[in-house]
């Protein structure tokens, strides 16, 4: 045995991270098993804590076998060596992933209802578990920071195999790991205590890491929220649920379309409200399609109903006490931006600003050249269908419209660093567009 727990183990490894203190850091433990050795670290070092959901993909008749894994922001890990030994057909496969995302889900819920995640962009990310056997859910929660801006990231973990751990020096900038045994076995055979760790633990573990004096990140409000609610509303038949978040002396409101795929939960969108929030935005993400409705590709490019439920919500939300009186600007991804284009060009909305990320404004249509708001299109250097569709957007509009290019950025901005441009990117020219005039 070379732990007593994972409390132990957290202990034992966060001596060998103290040369990470002072460092503007946040330790991110895998729940669940990673969240009470993480919880250790981040006391240990006077930095925040937080999790990263990832969820691992077991081979069916061997569930402790994985083959994958997923995490959030839509990451897919697949082992393809693991595939082709255990000959698993694509069906097998899929059906697995249904399920752990179904999960996956769950938990994410869970977890963000009463604490927002922590911002992750321009800092070190210490990623945590209590031991590594494939590197499947290691790898997942490495790229899910790297989605998230993170601009260093170090993978810490107690115990793992050595092969394992060569197959992931590339995944982290840093990999720390205290022990490696010749014969693995399994991660818990090298805990005295290794019982399973309750969802309430983990959230009881974030709750108390909360109060930590770092949570508070430099430049946030000091002030709670004027609202921070989840909403739901009626369109046509279906009711749809979002997140709305008020700051204290609002100057402006920014509704999120997100793109096919992604949800109010999209850890990228949920960073660039905080940013916004911050600038004393105030934003609204919801969900343009219902759960069932996702599953169905017509669905999702269906700009005509995404960008007629766009401007339902946007009505809604100009008829709130808070909100009244604030102009409003659209922030869209993928597909989602086609719809706030589409919907900008409506006369039943008065649309300030529109920025779109890694948008498609060719799904918007003859809609496009109608468009009276000052758009921003922001597009990854590398993404070069996108950036050519953007290009001929921009010389189809007739309104103010700028394309700002994110150098070596892909489609989902998960490079170090591009998610941190896209934000900064979107707060200035929203902040210009929908701030009051003086004297107002």
């Amino acid at each position: 045995m070379l732990f007593d727990d994972r409390r132990d183990a957290g202990r034992q490894l966060a001596r060998r991270l103290e040369y990470l203190r002072g460092e503007d850091a946040v330790v991110v433990g895998l729940p669940r098993g990673g969240v009470p050795v993480g919880f250790e670290i981040a006391q240990a070092l006077d930095a925040p804590l937080d999790a990263i959901v990832v969820r691992k993909l077991g081979v069916p008749y061997q569930p402790e076998l994985a083959f994958g894994a997923i995490g959030e922001d839509d990451v897919l890990v697949i082992n393809d060596n693991v595939v082709a030994h255990t000959k698993l057909t694509p069906e097998e496969m899929a059906t697995v992933e249904r399920r752990e995302r179904e999960e996956l889900a769950r938990r994410v819920e869970l977890l963000r209802r009463t604490r927002p995640r922590v911002p992750l962009a321009g800092r070190t990310v210490i990623v945590v578990d209590d031991g590594i056997a494939t590197g499947a859910t290691a790898r997942a929660a490495c790229q899910v920071a790297r989605a998230h801006g993170a601009r260093r990231v170090v993978l810490a973990v107690p115990v793992a195999p050595g092969d394992t751990l060569a197959m992931l020096k590339d995944e982290s900038d840093e990999l720390i790991c205290l022990h490696t045994p010749t014969r693995f076995g399994a991660v818990g055979f090298w805990y005295r205590r290794f019982g399973q760790v309750r969802d309430t633990e983990v959230t009881e573990l974030l709750r108390r890491s909360s109060d930590h004096p770092r949570e508070l990140q430099p430049g946030s409000a000091s002030d709670p929220p004027l609202c921070d609610d989840e909403v739901r509303f009626r369109a046509g038949e279906v009711e749809l649920t979002g997140h709305l978040t008020i700051p204290e002396n609002p100057i402006g409101m920014v509704v999120f379309a997100h793109g096919s795929g992604s949800s109010r939960h999209s850890p990228r969108n949920r960073y660039v409200a905080e940013v916004l929030n911050r600038s004393g935005l105030g934003t609204l993400l919801f969900d343009l399609l219902t759960v069932d409705e996702e599953g169905y590709r017509a669905r999702v490019f269906d700009v005509e109903l995404l960008s007629r439920r766009l401007i339902e919500a946007t009505v809604r939300l100009t008829g709130r006490d808070e909100a009244a009186g604030l102009r409003i600007g659209y922030f869209g991804a993928s597909t989602g931006a086609a719809a706030a284009l589409r919907a900008a060009a409506a006369p039943d909305v008065q649309i300030a600003a529109v920025v779109s990320r890694g948008g498609r404004p060719d799904l918007a249509g003859p809609a496009l050249a109608a468009v009276r708001a000052p758009t921003l299109l922001i597009v990854g250097g590398d993404d070069h269908a996108v950036l050519e569709l953007n290009r001929r957007a921009a010389q189809e509009m007739s309104c103010e419209t700028a394309l700002e290019v994110v150098p070596g950025a892909t489609h989902l901005f998960m490079e170090p660093g591009a998610l941190e441009q896209v934000a900064e990117l979107a707060r200035d020219w929203l902040v210009g567009r929908l701030s009051p005039e003086p004297g107002a």
